[in-house]
């Protein structure tokens, strides 16, 4: 991003924000702190918080249009109205996305009237964001940084969420028309850049998820804390905390917990919210199955106490999934040093990562056989090689402060 250095201002526009607690919302939110704390003053423009429980969270709850204003007039926050459907099918989160488009448009064009902004950094999904960036860069000759969380048309034909040939044909032009409209193009993994770079045949920055590593470290006793949530201190832990979607393979988890059920010791939990983990409970419930536990995501104050009370972490994904994303929770469970079973294939990016740096135990995704065994070795061997590695790993090339240190000079 080329950052007017005598007018150090510049529009965030993501349909993901603050008070959300996990997935893209988190790194946007945690940049625009950063940035306003370093005297950049940022207009953001977004929805009102409904991830992950695909429901406007309360105290926004009946708003129309809603502008917020902070740290001595530094940030401004636009939050623009959308349709949020309760289950998010493929054809109601186009709509859904369609919406915040529609509705934030309305705000860059009242910010036509205002003086300009010089740069906008437009995080993607949902990728037709850059459509508005772009209408405003016509009027006012605004700098575009377009910045991809996902691959998001390649995910959802991938991953069948979008089955027309002739829909799918429509936004990967519309996506073709943004890559070469804006000025700067960033993401977040090197394969993901890798394909960014054959799509838009331009230069794409490396701008990868960070982790405060001041908020989330090891605690020396994680097995006392265990109480709070009402686990035994002996108790076998495997926990998966964060969004459910179609991106991660979770119904393995159901099996999982039905091939414990024998064994009283071995606890799993499911710290998330939303459509899809309300399906994962009612078949957890005609199941009959007694040794999951469903809990809500957990506040920002209890976070890091509440992930190290784990003997195991779970991040699964689908194999169509594969090099199309990068599990955002993965950093936080490096910096507290959590031991981590990670689905992911040969070949792609995360597990060169995984298995070059020794940072978790890796897994075929879907393969329910190996996650048993995967399991089972993790649960009653010693791995803390392997945890002392994922910390080390998040304090030395993940930590927020280097991150975006080294992103600002790029500005």
């Amino acid at each position: 991003m080329i950052l007017d250095s005598k007018n150090k201002e510049l529009i965030v526009y993501g349909i993901n924000f603050a008070p959300e607690l996990t997935g893209i919302g988190k790194y946007t939110s945690d940049m625009v702190d950063w940035l306003v704390e370093n005297n950049i003053k940022c207009t953001v423009v977004t929805s009102f918080p409904y991830y992950p429980y695909w429901q406007i969270q309360k105290p926004y709850k009946g708003l129309f249009y809603k502008k917020e204003v902070s740290n001595n007039g530094l940030l401004t926050i636009y939050r623009c109205p959308m349709y949020v459907p309760k289950k998010a099918s493929g054809l109601k989160r186009i709509l859904h996305e369609a919406s915040f488009l529609i509705s934030s448009f309305f705000i860059f064009f009242y910010l036509l009237f205002k003086p300009k902004i010089s740069n906008i950094f437009c995080v993607a999904p949902p990728f037709h964001l850059g459509l508005v960036a772009i209408f405003y860069k016509f009027f006012k000759g605004a700098t575009i940084t377009y910045h991809v969380q996902d691959l998001q048309i390649e995910a959802a034909k991938n991953l069948r969420m979008i089955k027309g040939k002739v829909l799918l044909n429509i936004f990967s032009k519309i996506e073709l028309y943004i890559f070469k409209n804006v000025d700067e193009i960033s993401s977040i993994s090197k394969n993901m850049i890798s394909k960014l770079v054959t799509q838009s045949n331009k230069e794409v920055f490396f701008f990868p998820n960070w982790v405060d590593n001041k908020a989330f470290y090891p605690l020396e006793n994680p097995k006392l804390s265990r109480k709070n949530w009402g686990f035994a201190e002996n108790d076998k832990i495997v926990l998966y905390s964060g969004s459910i979607g179609e991106k991660q393979g979770l119904n393995q988890l159901v099996e999982l917990a039905q091939f414990y059920q024998s064994n009283e010791k071995i606890k799993f939990i499911v710290a998330s919210s939303g459509s899809y983990s309300i399906k994962l409970q009612n078949e957890v419930k005609e199941l009959k199955i007694k040794n999951i536990y469903f809990l809500p995501l957990q506040s920002k104050e209890v976070y890091n106490e509440f992930l190290n009370i784990a003997d195991v972490h779970l991040i699964l994904q689908k194999k169509n999934a594969a090099d199309l994303v990068m599990p955002s929770k993965l950093t936080t469970l490096m910096a507290i040093g959590g031991l981590t079973i990670i689905g992911s294939e040969k070949g792609t990016e995360l597990y060169e990562l995984i298995s070059n740096n020794k940072l978790g135990i890796l897994v075929e995704p879907e393969n329910l056989s190996e996650l048993i065994s995967k399991i089972e070795k993790s649960l009653y061997h010693n791995y803390d090689d392997i945890k002392i590695n994922a910390r080390n790993f998040s304090t030395n090339t993940l930590d927020k402060e280097i991150i975006l240190n080294r992103f600002i000079n790029i500005l």
